[in-house]
């Protein structure tokens, strides 16, 4: 490998880190324009090992900003990144995969929630691992599809 190939691989990887960030970012804030902007326009999820669906992107925000409308508090933790870039003939291709673990705690939204003095701590927690497809765009690095593996939940009163 040349030292502008493994250069090259090197600012893909952290692209591809700051993609899955701002994933999770876009998801706990809410913010549905800037989550289907993470796509490409065929991009897809699949959420329906964790209970939801799976589709276009414009219908998965849609889902997702209906669904998680009942959590005051939310935090995607997502570590363990696996970053697997495609090769074609020892440089750096245009497609990569990533496997990641996640920690999702939330807050289920009620009166007392996020007040002061009112409950913060999770009251539902759920963990597993994503697999995103992401592909090399004119405009940067976008997810071509996300897939939730959810591995356990856990619903309950919180600790205050």
């Amino acid at each position: 490998m040349t030292q502008r190939s493994e250069h090259s691989t090197v600012m893909d990887r952290l692209a591809i880190d700051d993609l899955i960030t701002e994933y999770a970012i876009a998801v706990d804030d809410g913010d549905w324009p800037g989550y289907r902007a993470l796509f490409t326009r065929d991009g897809r999820a699949d959420y329906r090992s964790a209970g939801g669906i799976e589709g276009g992107t414009k219908e998965i925000a849609a889902w997702l900003d209906e669904m998680l409308r009942h959590f005051s508090i939310r935090q995607h933790l997502i570590v363990n990144r696996r970053i697997t870039l495609a090769r074609h003939d020892g440089a750096p291709g245009d497609t990569a995969t990533v496997q990641a673990d996640y920690l999702n705690p939330m807050r289920l939204a009620g009166p007392a929630a996020g007040t002061p003095g009112g409950p913060t701590a999770p009251d539902h927690t759920s963990a597993g691992r994503y697999r995103f497809a992401a592909r090399r765009t004119p405009d940067g690095w976008r997810l071509t599809e996300v897939v939730v593996q959810e591995k356990w939940r856990q619903v309950g009163a919180a600790n205050v």
